[in-house]
This record gives C-alpha cells, structure tokens and sequence, in this order.
C-alpha cells in the first residue's frame, strides 16, 4: 500500500500469511456440514481456527462461536445474557455504538457508566449502579476504540461478580495489542473480530466464560453447535486463526509503538493539540488527538493529500459533523467535533509515525494561519 497506513483500529491491514491461508481455503471451500473429503478438510479449518482464536485469549476452544463480525459477536453477547434472566443493562459511556445500541434496542433498562475526565470508568457509579434492583449485564470494553484507553476490567469484575451479574467485555481493540484472558479478566463473554487483527473483514467470535451459553439470534439450522446458523465463511474462519496465531506471536512487538507514538504526541502537543485519555493506561498502538478550531473531515482531507491516512474521532454524516462519543463522555464538548485518530500496527514503522505527526503539525499551522486570514478580511 502506497502512503501512509495508520488506520488499524479501523481495520488492520491483511497479514500476508492470511492472505495466503485463505487463498488456499477458497480454492477447496467445501461445505465444512457435508461428509465427504472436501467437506471434512473444511471443517478442519473450523476447528483449528477455533482453538487459535481460543488460544489467544486463553479459552477453551467450545466456548467459541463465529459470527459475521464483532457487531453481532456483541449483539449475541447481550442477547444471550439476558435470555439467562439478567433483567437490565449498565453500560460504559464510551462503549462502541454496537453495544450501546443493542442495549438500547433491548426493550430492558439501560443505565450508563459514566467515565472520568480520562475516559476510564468509574468504579464507585459502578457499585453504585450493581445495588439497584434487579440482576445487571454490565458491558465495559476492555480499550476504547477511539481514545486507545484501557478500563480496569479487572476490579470491575469484582463488583459484578460479588452483585451476581453478568460482566460482557468487547475486546476487539485490545487483542493482538496487549495480553487478553478470559481467567484473567473473569469475564462472562467476550468478543473478537478477526480484521482488528491483521485477519478479513466480516468475521467475528464471542468467546463465553465458564457456565455461560449462548443462544441464537440468526436462525435456521444447526451450525455452530447450535448456536449460530448459516454456513460458516471457511476461508474467512480460516484467515481469522491464522491472523489469531500471529497476533500472539507478535505481541512482544505491539508494545514497540509506545516509544512511537509517544514521540509523535511531543510534536502534535507542542504545535496545539490535546491528547485525550493522557494520564490514562492506553494502547501503545493508539493516539487520539483533537483540537476546538479544526473539524476531523478537514483534518482527513488534508492529510489524506499528503499521503497519511488516519480517522477521525467524528464521523461526516451528510454534511454535518457528529461529535466523538469519547470525548463527549469526558466533558470536553469544545474538542469533540475535532477529534482525530492514528493507530499503528504489523505494518508501521517508527518512521510512519514521525511523517505522521510532521504532515498534521505543517497542515494545522497552515489551517490556522487561513483562519486568521479570514478573520482579517472581515475586521
């Protein structure tokens, strides 16, 4: 790919190994159902994508189902839960709108988790919200997908558990980034999505915790042991443990970035911009930047045209401008239309990062020096 790439929270770019596992899957895609040969070597390739993506968030590979992606993995996940007989939802403020929308389509009640000025969860309004009547799911993502910050899942998990509730943790930004357990977080489900990882888009997993079991919202037949129907995408499961193989193996090296994009932020600072979840435990891949007199669809165009290509904190919604839901958590609404992400991955290097923060620095000052221009003309 030609330009700089540092979109992976939006989606990674396809390792190579996937891309040639799956070019393998497609040119002897049997039916992973049917019986004979063809379908028997698909169905391995289920199997064996199960146990790696299992494998990656230490859980045993029959807690495992493959959806269509993280959006359903986190519908099912709710869903599920409260088919258990958990009565209301708590959700975290900054949660991905895939979860959020689900729990407000639920019809239960839904109560928000608010988060500091850092954007990490507060724990107090968590116990708090646990003593009101009624057994709770609480959906608290493991990193925010925007600002990079990582919630204390683990104290969280106590509260939930001593409350008897359901804790449902989204960790599609933090898996191949930092070290992700099911044991360790004492989650109930979890998710994944395999094209965060370096895997294909359209292919996702919820992982259930110990006691938990999932129930159907695509129906039809029997696939996934009952609990997912339609036929399984085999090249797309394929890909997904392959990239899960090598999200693990690569871990070590995700921590690379943090000297990176720490070094980045000195300049994005130094020329005006505000870091949001500084002071705040993040991904070392993640640098959520915004500033009040520059909106994100501006700030893309501009970098895009010098070859960088990020995202932004906001998304341009017929013309209009929506507020980053991160930001707006942390009650900072002068920065929330002017938010902008950069993320790196198995393709970046120290050098994207430096032309990174040099092209977005050159392109504010000259931003701002047409502003004041403008300002001039009409004095």
């Amino acid at each position: 790919m030609s330009g700089i790439y540092l979109d992976y929270n939006a989606s990674a770019l396809v390792r190579p190994e996937v891309q040639a596992a799956m070019a393998e899957a497609l040119a002897d895609n049997g039916n992973p159902s049917a019986v004979h040969a063809a379908g028997r070597r698909a169905r391995a390739r289920v199997e064996t994508a199960r146990a790696r993506v299992a494998d990656l968030v230490g859980a045993d590979s029959a807690s495992v189902v493959f959806s269509s992606g993280g959006t359903e993995a986190n519908a099912q996940a709710l869903a599920s839960a409260l088919a258990a007989g958990f009565e209301r939802l708590i959700v975290c403020a900054t949660e991905h709108p895939c979860v959020a929308e689900a729990a407000m389509a639920s019809g239960k009640s839904v109560k928000v988790l608010p988060v500091d000025a850092r954007g990490v969860i507060e724990l107090g309004k968590l116990s708090e919200l646990l003593r009101q009547p009624g057994k709770a799911v609480v959906a608290i993502h493991h990193a925010n997908n925007e600002s990079g910050v990582i919630q204390p899942i683990r104290e969280a998990a106590a509260l939930v558990r001593a409350a008897g509730g359901w804790l449902h943790v989204d960790a599609i930004q933090s898996a191949g980034k930092i070290p992700v357990s099911m044991a360790a977080l004492k989650a109930d489900s979890l998710t994944l999505s395999a094209h965060k990882l370096g895997g294909p888009q359209g292919v996702g997993a919820l992982v259930l915790g110990e006691g938990r079991s999932a129930v159907q919202i695509i129906r039809g037949a029997g696939q996934e042991r009952g609990m997912r129907a339609g036929t399984e995408n085999v090249p797309g499961i394929h890909g997904f443990g392959v990239a899960a193989d090598c999200a693990a193996r690569d871990l070590t090296l995700a921590s690379a970035h943090e000297p990176w994009r720490d070094a980045a932020e000195v300049v994005l600072t130094a020329a005006g911009a505000t870091v949001m979840g500084q002071g705040a435990e993040r991904l070392p891949n993640t640098s959520f930047i915004a500033v009040a007199d520059w909106d994100s669809p501006t700030q893309l165009i501009s970098l895009d045209l010098a070859g960088v290509m990020v995202s932004g904190g906001s998304a341009c919604s017929s013309g209009k401008t929506k507020p980053s839901r991160a930001i707006l958590a942390t009650g900072r609404m002068d920065l929330a239309t002017g938010g902008l992400r950069a993320s790196g991955g198995w393709g970046t290097t120290q050098d994207d990062w430096s032309r990174f923060a040099a092209a977005w620095a050159s392109s504010y000052v000259k931003h701002r020096a047409r502003q004041s221009a403008r300002l001039k003309e009409t004095a």
